[in-house]
């Protein structure tokens, strides 16, 4: 009786294992950027956003997160972002918080895309 109990209890932990790990997700972003103050404002300005890690390799502008699906999701990351000043793939930032950047930090900017939202 008690191995059966034992069996149980292991085969619950298993499936409530296999569900938490079904609401986190990884994901890579584009954020357009340039130095290692923008990495860590990119990096703040993502894990605000509910962002349970997050990290900004400067030489390939990518931005990957990792996050629990239920609490947050990529669009509010990149709101959040695009929000600090930088651009994102689906989320131009505001001229206005562009302009806040540091002179170091303030990359240089495309026209803004139609596909791409002005925050």
């Amino acid at each position: 009786m008690k191995i059966l109990g034992a069996i149980l209890l292991g085969t619950v932990m298993v499936f409530a294992a296999s569900g938490a790990n079904a609401q986190t997700k990884n994901e890579k972003i584009p954020v357009s950027g340039n130095c290692g103050m923008c990495k860590k404002n990119i990096e703040k300005a993502a894990k605000t956003a509910g962002a349970k890690e997050a990290v900004w390799d400067i030489p390939t502008k990518m931005l990957a997160v990792t996050y629990n699906a239920k609490k947050t999701n990529s669009h509010k990351i990149q709101q959040a972002v695009a929000g600090a000043g930088y651009d994102t793939r689906e989320i131009r930032g505001s001229d206005k918080a562009y302009e806040k950047l540091h002179a170091c930090c303030q990359y240089e900017r495309t026209k803004a895309d139609t596909a791409v939202k002005q925050l």
